[in-house]
């Protein structure tokens, strides 16, 4: 390769963004891509003509951070993987799922190496294109790359091809990983060092890639009330690819959302307490799990409720889902929800069958054009479609379980994973110092924050809430949904994104969300199946066949 003065290298530069350049000292390299300010003032005024007030935004980018940085650490290994070799590898990669790749890489089309590499400069690639940029990652893995190399070196020849070994995942930036910051979005924590969340150790113990940290609504989405989904002080405004500045991110784990649906990863972990991970999940086009609560581990993970939190995985498929499940399950001594199963995810999307399967979908929705379309095409196939009525009922008390739980927990967080060195420990002390800088730290206000101070909820109210809404919500389900052998109820209810989401986080019953199409205005929407507590391997089950007949993925347009 031809060597260039440094001021001839820039001149280059600037002239064709997607060269690579090297200066006169070897490790000096040029970016391949780079990320410059734009001034989004026309872009946010269109925002306010949307119908939907959430997406009314006041900031797109971060205030006062140079996206540069995020990936400042492995532009050199992005650039060690040619503009050619990135082109050759994509259709080995994108939209595959996690057996396919582990073939071609046993097959020597690529290696985990190369396949690091090839994420990072999408990601890279496209968050430093203004017209693309989606603001879906808030850090990379600076040692993603040589971990990836070790690998390699290991040997793969004897890999399962459902292994997690050597697939690059993206975590939600609420989940503790060591050597990285956890921010959970929001500038009091932009520098926590928090070591690894027991489910990143999972990963870490199946050989998987931490590839760095998605974005997400800062707090997971319990900070302001009525504010846009997919924003926070450190990483900006998530912009859905499906339609940028046009329909929401969803929220809270928006950039675990994004990320995926624009192939930033094999997959990536977002977290739920209420619809966090069903609603980003189906506004991109994704399978997303809200587990049952305690099937995985939460120690690590910035909270909002010990008694409704749970991470869960957002892949493309249905297997890459369950792999992902299989990989982090176990059970942690130090979450009091915690349980083990002896279930096998793998093996039961393998074994995937509607056949026989009693599958109700829900009578309120059939107004929903998509919906009544995608039930005619279940209809076709050898699961029995029952019609329920099911009538919604209040929740008296839902908030307050998130305040007060929140109240405690986050000062357990703090105590267990947070340096002492940092300050604002507290609900009380993280709003005074909101309030410095209100246009910096909360464009959007902190309503919730502040409604976390106001709650008087009593330790015994909030016990009574918890009992009562757990009734009230699997009351709710079991007008359908039976417990055991009841031949006059279904397997399995079938909602709409995180529609029902509320009854089924008090209920601890797991949800699954799986892409149905798109809306005529091309906005992603997604059939989301309930079962009761514990059985995901059902939900699996038929979730793949479902994914098989509807076959709704797709990649958004021009991130191919």
């Amino acid at each position: 390769m031809k060597y260039f003065t440094l001021l001839s290298c820039l001149f280059l530069f600037i002239s064709c963004k997607n060269e690579t350049t090297v200066v006169d000292t070897p490790q000096e390299v040029i970016p391949r891509y780079v990320w410059q300010a734009q001034n989004d003032s026309l872009a946010i005024a269109k925002t306010q003509e949307l119908e939907n007030p959430r997406m009314h935004l006041k900031l797109i980018d971060a205030q006062g951070r140079d996206k540069n940085d995020i990936w400042k650490d492995v532009m050199e290994a992005i650039v060690s993987l040619s503009l050619d070799r990135v082109k050759e590898i994509s259709p080995l990669v994108l939209e595959q799922d996690i057996p396919t790749i582990q073939g071609h890489i046993k097959d020597g089309k690529f290696t985990y190496e190369e396949l690091t590499i090839f994420y990072l400069d999408r990601i890279v690639r496209f968050e430093s294109d203004p017209e693309k940029a989606l603001n879906a990652v808030i850090s990379l893995n600076s040692n993603a790359v040589a971990q990836a190399r070790k690998l390699d070196k290991d040997g793969k020849e004897n890999v399962n091809p459902y292994s997690m070994y050597g697939m690059p995942i993206l975590l939600k930036d609420n989940i503790g990983t060591d050597g990285m910051k956890t921010t959970a979005g929001a500038i009091a924590l932009e520098n926590n060092e928090a070591t690894d969340a027991f489910i990143t150790k999972r990963l870490k113990e199946e050989n998987a890639i931490i590839l760095g940290k998605a974005n997400l609504s800062e707090w997971a989405y319990f900070l302001c009330s009525g504010c846009p989904v997919g924003y926070s002080a450190v990483g900006g405004q998530t912009i859905n690819p499906y339609g940028r500045l046009q329909f929401e991110s969803g929220g809270s784990s928006s950039g675990s959302g994004a990320s995926i649906a624009a192939n930033y990863a094999v997959a990536a972990i977002g977290t739920e307490t209420s619809g966090s991970i069903l609603s980003p999940s189906s506004q991109n086009n994704l399978v997303g799990l809200k587990p049952t609560i305690g099937l995985l581990s939460r120690s690590g993970i910035v909270p909002i409720s010990s008694h409704l939190d749970t991470p869960g995985p957002m892949t493309k498929n249905v297997i890459d889902n369950a792999i992902v499940l299989q990989a982090i399950q176990g059970e942690d001594a130090k979450d009091s929800y915690s349980f083990s199963t002896t279930d096998t995810y793998i093996e039961a999307v393998n074994k995937g069958s509607l056949e026989g399967v009693r599958m109700g979908y829900i009578k309120a929705y059939m107004s929903d054009t998509l919906y009544m379309n995608t039930i005619e095409q279940l209809k076709q196939t050898k699961a029995i479609l029952v019609e329920v009525d099911l009538e919604r009922v209040a929740m008296p008390g839902f908030l307050s379980i998130l305040n007060k739980d929140m109240e405690a927990d986050l000062v357990t967080y703090y105590n267990d994973n947070v340096a002492t060195t940092i300050p604002h420990r507290s609900i009380e002390e993280l709003v005074a110092f909101n309030e410095k800088d209100t246009t910096l730290y909360i464009p959007y206000g902190q309503q919730l924050f502040e409604g976390i101070l106001k709650d008087t909820t009593s330790s015994q109210g909030l016990k009574d809430i918890k009992t009562n809404l757990m009734k009230v919500s699997r009351g709710y389900f079991s007008k359908a949904l039976h417990p055991e052998n009841d031949s006059n109820k279904v397997d399995v209810l079938l909602s709409i994104n995180n529609f029902d989401a509320g009854y089924a986080a008090v209920a601890h019953y797991p949800a699954l969300t799986i892409p149905m199409g798109f809306s005529k205005e091309g906005e992603p929407k997604n059939i989301t199946l309930i079962v009761p507590a514990k059985k995901e391997a059902l939900l699996y089950q038929i979730g793949v066949g479902i994914e098989k007949k509807l076959q709704a993925r797709k990649l958004p347009k021009g991130y191919e």
